[in-house]
C-alpha cells in the first residue's frame, strides 16, 4: 500500500511588527526582502506582472541548507483584509522533489497586545515517498520572518 505523498505543515511565529506592515513586505515589496536577510535571500525579481498583484510571477534566489537555490513562484492570492499572501512554486529546485508546492503566509494581530502572529502553511505533493518532509524549509521561513520583523521594528 502506498503512503500518502500529500502533506501540509504549519507553524506560528510571534513577531513585534504590526500585521499589515509584515504583510505589505510579502505581498507588495518582496524584492526588499533580500536587503533585509541577504544571507538567506539574495534576490527577488519580477518575471511577469506587477509587484503586489495576483498572477505576477516572481523569481527567488535563496540559500537553503547551505546551497544556492532558485524558485519561480506565481502569486496565487493576496488578501489585504486577512494580511495573507499565497505563492505557488512553478519552477526551480523544489520542483525536483515536489509535484506541487504552495506557501501561504498570513499575519494576524496578537491577542491582547502589540505585534502579530505570522502563520506559515506549506502544502505540498511529493514526487515520491522517499522525498523528505520540508521541515528545514519551514525553519527557513521562520528565520526569514524574524529577520523581516527585526528590520521592521528597527524603523528602517
Amino acid at each position: 500500500m502506498a503512503h500518502v505523498v500529500h502533506g501540509r505543515m504549519e507553524i506560528d511565529v510571534g513577531i513585534r511588527s504590526p500585521p499589515d506592515k509584515f504583510h505589505d513586505v510579502f505581498s507588495c515589496r518582496p524584492h526588499h526582502i533580500s536587503n533585509v536577510t541577504p544571507a538567506k535571500i539574495q534576490g527577488v525579481k519580477l518575471h511577469e506582472g506587477n509587484w503586489g498583484k495576483v498572477g505576477s510571477i516572481l523569481c527567488w534566489d535563496y540559500v537553503h541548507d547551505g546551497e544556492a537555490k532558485v524558485a519561480k513562484e506565481i502569486i496565487e492570492a493576496i488578501d489585504d483584509e486577512k494580511n495573507s499572501t499565497t505563492f505557488r512554486v512553478t519552477e526551480g529546485d523544489l520542483m525536483k522533489l515536489y509535484k506541487n508546492f504552495i506557501l501561504i503566509v498570513q499575519a494576524t494581530p496578537k491577542e491582547g497586545g502589540t505585534g502579530s502572529v505570522v502563520h506559515w502553511t506549506l502544502e505540498y505533493e511529493k514526487l515520491s515517498e522517499e522525498t523528505p518532509e520540508p521541515y528545514s524549509l519551514l525553519e527557513f521561513c521562520v528565520h526569514v520572518t524574524k529577520d523581516i520583523d527585526a528590520h521592521l521594528i528597527s524603523g528602517a
